[in-house]
């Protein structure tokens, strides 16, 4: 029986476990965003979020022991001190005004390879757009129209999860071997017997 057993084991041995929710963390908080599976998603969700808290306190006291206390917190999880200046100086500050979930889980579907359900965690306000750096408008260009709301967005993350093609015109890239699919293309007439009543 698991009576009262708090969190996933998601098939790691606890240090596994606590080293991948720290990276997970760390890629989060650095790029507002992640692509991962459901039950890593969900244990994801809290450990962000007692860090966020812990920086807010840490920012809305404005002391510099508490400052100092906080960071030495947070550095407890995360290593790299970069992203924790970035949960300091811009992320905490974002949510002062916000009592908690800082964090958006948006379901995208299934994995191509192992059927897993997968999900996107992100930061409520960072309204991740992914063609925001890679395609910009041209000379004389107008810009394209942005996709409003959430649901736009996890539209766009699902297709590219499932590797289809964009409405931009793009087109799927054709399959290995000869150009037909396992099973598509038009069957193949099969002779009748010889004999056959009926023909």
């Amino acid at each position: 029986m698991r009576h009262r057993v708090a969190h996933r084991k998601l098939g790691r041995v606890t240090e596994h476990r606590i080293a991948m929710l720290r990276n997970q963390a760390t890629s989060l908080i650095r790029h507002e965003h992640l692509t991962t599976t459901v039950a890593k998603a969900k244990e994801l969700r809290p450990f962000v979020e007692r860090l966020i808290t812990i920086a807010k306190r840490g920012v809305a006291d404005g002391a510099a022991i508490k400052v100092l206390h906080a960071r030495r917190l947070v550095l407890h999880d995360l290593q790299d001190r970069e992203v924790v200046g970035k949960l300091f100086d811009t992320i905490a500050p974002r949510f002062e005004s916000r009592s908690g979930g800082y964090t958006r889980l948006l379901r995208l579907g299934f994995r191509k390879g192992d059927a897993a359900e997968v999900a996107q965690v992100e930061l409520v306000g960072s309204e991740y757009d992914p063609k925001a750096k890679t395609e910009g408008p041209g000379k004389g260009e107008a810009a394209p129209p942005k996709q409003k709301g959430v649901g736009g967005r996890l539209r766009a993350a699902a297709e590219r999860l499932r590797g289809k093609a964009d409405t931009d015109g793009e087109s799927a890239p054709a399959p290995k071997g000869g150009g037909k699919a396992k099973g598509g293309g038009a069957a193949k007439q099969r002779p009748k017997k010889q004999g056959a009543k009926g023909s």
